[in-house]
């Protein structure tokens, strides 16, 4: 995982590879900053970190560089980028093409880019939410693999959005990483398959009520895999 900050959606992901049926475990957190508080997690669970600085390197390219030999080192079939303040080079996505995957909030391709919760309150909009995508060279307009949403409320303002939405982007990053890590989810260029079948539109996880979940065919049974 690449982070630059608290690192609630690594804890997520910590804590649902406790459970049986993860299907993934987690082989390396890395961040820009030295300081980044969610790094803490990954040291209470004996996951490897690493920092790389850009301002210690001659430019983005030689940062990059070393950043992604690092993370092919500890074996990462997957990275995800959660919270990860920089802009990926093209370069590094297509060499990473089909194994990067962002968690952004909103309901993409609205609101790209940043202060997603204060953009879509003041445009009156009435739904938000998040969306796990994968990475591509324009910003945020990879494929959506899958979205969660929740209503604006009256009275909301970008921090009662943002406290809402936060436990269900844990859980929207806990289910696209499990479902990619089951073997599930195939990506041929821009065209993104579950199951075998074409996705028309991105999958939809209810993170509240009854009918919590999402639904899909059965589960592969297929072995666990390094993410």
């Amino acid at each position: 995982m690449l982070l630059s900050g608290r690192g609630s959606n690594l804890k997520a992901l910590i804590d649902g590879a406790a459970h049986a049926d993860a299907s993934y475990r987690l082989v390396g957190a890395f961040s820009d900053r030295r300081e980044a508080p969610g790094l803490s997690f990954a040291t209470a669970a004996d996951i490897p970190t690493a920092v790389f600085e850009p301002k210690s390197f001659t430019d983005k390219a030689s940062y990059e560089a070393a950043l992604f030999a690092a993370v092919e080192l500890v074996g990462a079939e997957l990275v995800v980028l959660a919270g990860y303040m920089r802009i990926v080079s093209a370069a590094s996505v297509a060499a990473w093409h089909g194994r990067l995957i962002n968690i952004h909030p909103s309901l993409l391709p609205a609101y790209p880019g940043l202060d997603t919760h204060a953009r879509v309150l003041r445009d009156g909009g009435d739904l938000h939410g998040a969306s796990v995508h994968y990475v591509t060279a324009v910003l945020d307009a990879g494929p959506v693999l899958m979205q969660v949403q929740i209503a604006i409320d009256a009275g909301d303002t970008p921090e009662t959005i943002a406290a809402r939405l936060l436990p269900c982007e844990h859980a929207l990053l806990l289910a696209a990483v499990k479902l990619i890590a089951q073997g599930r989810v195939t990506l041929d260029r821009e065209l993104l398959r579950v199951d075998g079948q074409l996705l028309a539109a991105p999958l939809l996880l209810a993170c509240a009520g009854p009918s919590k979940g999402i639904v899909l065919a059965a589960n592969l049974d297929t072995p666990d895999r390094s993410w």
